[in-house]
């Protein structure tokens, strides 16, 4: 769902962010939502966040002896 807002710039700025829209055939709300996703779109969810921290702490994970039959069994799984 859209949300409509009002945001205040700085007049050179807008500008430019303007002609970088325009350069890119978006218009300027899809510009600025485009880069807004780029940085903040970024932030892992919490399932992700698990992820890194199982990673980083050596939980839960497999370790892979042979990395073309770890790879053969994964496109196997998918069939």
């Amino acid at each position: 769902m859209k949300v409509q807002t009002a945001l205040r710039f700085d007049k050179d700025l807008l500008e430019l962010v303007k002609a970088k829209a325009k350069a890119q055939k978006r218009s300027l709300n899809n510009y600025i939502e485009f880069l807004l996703y780029q940085d903040v779109g970024n932030i892992p969810n919490t399932e992700t966040q698990q992820a890194i921290y199982e990673a980083h702490n050596d939980i839960n994970l497999t370790k892979i002896t042979n990395l073309d039959k770890y790879l053969e069994d994964i496109m196997n799984d998918r069939d």
